[in-house]
């Protein structure tokens, strides 16, 4: 259905909308609202104490980055690879592969985030009014 493609770059829109909240919000949270609690979680899960200073700024200006639609692929990259290493080192070995609803909100913004990787922003961001313009096609050489 031709009408629904056209309403991708609203849908990229929107998956960058709500993933960028997430990502923020998290983000904040780490940094602001408890890193005290928040290092104290990442301790017994063998990562070092500083490791939720770097995730907590990755998320923070991930998000930022998500929602403004800069820097799209390469931020959805980075925030796809942390949710990865959290789905393998944290939340699966915590309640198993079967266990679902210990991790289903770190599969979807992986999903999301990879989702983002590879379509790109999308027209209705700063990606496409920068780096991501058509290329001027050249008319080819006669003969």
């Amino acid at each position: 259905m031709r009408i629904l493609e056209k309403l991708m770059p609203l849908s990229l829109l929107g998956l960058r909308l709500a993933l960028g909240v997430i990502f923020f919000y998290h983000g904040y949270q780490k940094l602001v609202e408890g890193p005290a609690d928040v290092r104290a979680a990442f301790v017994p899960l063998g990562l070092p104490p500083f490791s939720f200073y770097v995730l907590g700024t990755l998320e923070l200006f991930g998000g930022i980055l998500l929602v403004l639609g800069l820097l799209t692929r390469v931020a959805a990259l980075l925030l796809a690879m942390e949710m990865g290493l959290v789905l393998a080192r944290v939340d699966v070995p915590r309640g198993g592969i079967y266990a679902v609803n210990s991790y289903e909100l770190t599969l979807a913004l992986c999903a999301g985030a990879f989702a983002l990787v590879t379509t790109g922003a999308g027209l209705l961001s700063l990606d496409a009014a920068t780096f991501e313009r058509p290329a001027k096609r050249r008319p080819k050489p006669a003969g």
